[in-house]
Parts: C-alpha cells; structure tokens; sequence
C-alpha cells in the first residue's frame, strides 16, 4: 500500500508548480506578463485611435513582419532543408486544414469576447492578429536559446531582453489586432515553459544548426504573414506551420549525410 501510494504521488508531483518550477521559468512568467501588460496597453491606446491611424499602424505592422521575417530567412545556409519543410509542411497542414479550424476556435473566442462584431471581417482579424503575433514571440533563436537558459540553471539574460521587445511589440500589436494578441501569452506560456523544463534534453538534442534552420522556416512564414498583413495576396500561411515541426527532423537528419 505504501509502495502503491509513493508511486501515486510521484506522478502527480509532476503537474504542480513548485517553489523550483517557477524560480525555472521566471524568464518565460515575465515573458508572459510583458505581452500581457502590453496588450492591454494597445487596447487602451486603440480606443482613442482614429480610422487611419489604425490603418496606419496596421501597414506599419505588415513591414515590420516583413522586415523581421526576411532577417531570420536568412539565418540558415541550408536552403534544401527550408525548402522541403515549407512544402511537405503545407501539403499536411493543407491536408488537415488548419486554416480552418483555427478560425472556428478564434470565431468561438471571438463571440465570447466582442459578441457585436462582424462574425467574418471581425474572425479573420482575430486569426491574422492571433497567429502573427504568438510567431513572432515564439518563433527564433531567443525563444529557444532563452528557456534553455534559464532551465539550466543560469540567469534568464536573453528573456529579459525578449521580454521588453515583446512587450513593446505586443503594444504596437494589440493597438491593430485588439485582444487576439493577449491570447497570444498563452501558447508563449506552453511553448517556453516546456523548453525550460525539457532544457537539459534540448539543450542536447538542437544543435547550432538546427535552431538556424527552424528560424530560416519561421522568417518565411513570417514573410508570408507580412503579405497577408500588407493586404498584397492571401497566403494560407497557417497550413503551413506543420513545416515549423518537420525542418526540426530534417535538420537533424542532414546532419548524417
């Protein structure tokens, strides 16, 4: 019975927070708190916003993606690995939809939240907004190199200048895309926090090479998203973040061959 009750209270032990989880991720918390506060700070500001200076600062956004995706595009020099991701990546994501399901999870949040907006103009907001903004604060090298960090034990110096980028950015954000920016803390939250509590195996597992080749992937999609943003052509840049998962396989394949 007591062996029965340890081995319980061993797997439970692992779904709470203790005092040495939190102290782990206090990088990714004041990660997480700056995008909040931040948010909130857009939303204030956008209320006192006229139309153009909303439209404005939503081209404004639409460069600045550009300008930060085509700057990670051109971190890898293994263009075959980017290529095959991008493309197998879009065809599973394509295949399962992802575009679609995620505008019926925002159109369902979205209701929740602002109930008197337009379901269709209102929804694709939402989408573009939520998923600019959780690529941008979770996608690169600091997001990666940042949690391994911290979740080695030393000071989280790279999540402390990541978090006042991204809290300066989520303002900027959340005064053209409203709330979806705040929901954008969350998988922020899931994402880092799992890289800080996996460190020690990550750490080992992504090399130098295969973080250059998942930021190479991700500033191409962000590039993607600026076209969207900049109202230049709809590309289905969520049925393509299957891609985001795929070049870590392939970066680490290459590495034998």
């Amino acid at each position: 019975m007591s062996g029965e009750y340890h081995r319980l209270h061993k797997f439970f032990s692992i779904f709470v927070l203790d005092t040495d989880t939190i102290e782990t991720m206090t990088g990714t918390l004041l990660n997480t708190a700056a995008i909040i506060v931040g948010s909130l700070l857009g939303m204030m500001i956008r209320s006192h916003l006229s139309e153009k200076m909303v439209k404005i600062a939503f081209q404004g956004i639409g460069l600045f993606t550009l300008t930060v995706g085509i700057s990670m595009a051109l971190r890898s020099e293994n263009l075959i690995v980017a290529v095959v991701s991008i493309v197998a990546g879009a065809l599973i994501g394509q295949w399962i939809d992802i575009d679609r399901r995620l505008r019926c999870l925002s159109d369902y949040i979205q209701h929740r939240n602002t109930p008197t907006k337009e379901p269709s103009e209102g929804t694709n907001r939402f989408t573009e907004g939520f998923v600019t903004a959780t690529m941008l604060f979770c996608v690169g090298s600091m997001s990666i190199l940042g949690p391994i960090e911290e979740g080695l034990g030393e000071t989280p110096n790279i999540l402390y200048a990541k978090s006042i980028m991204d809290g300066i950015s989520s303002i900027a954000l959340a005064s053209t895309f409203g709330i979806a920016i705040l929901f954008s803390a969350g998988p922020l939250l899931i994402y880092q926090g799992t890289i800080s509590l996996c460190a020690a195996f990550m750490s080992r597992f992504m090399s130098e090479t295969m973080i250059a080749d998942l930021t190479t992937v991700g500033g191409i999609l962000l590039i993607g998203l600026g076209i969207n943003i900049l109202e230049i052509k709809i590309i289905r840049v969520t049925n393509m973040l299957p891609a985001l998962i795929i070049v870590i396989f392939l970066s680490y394949l290459w590495l034998f061959f």
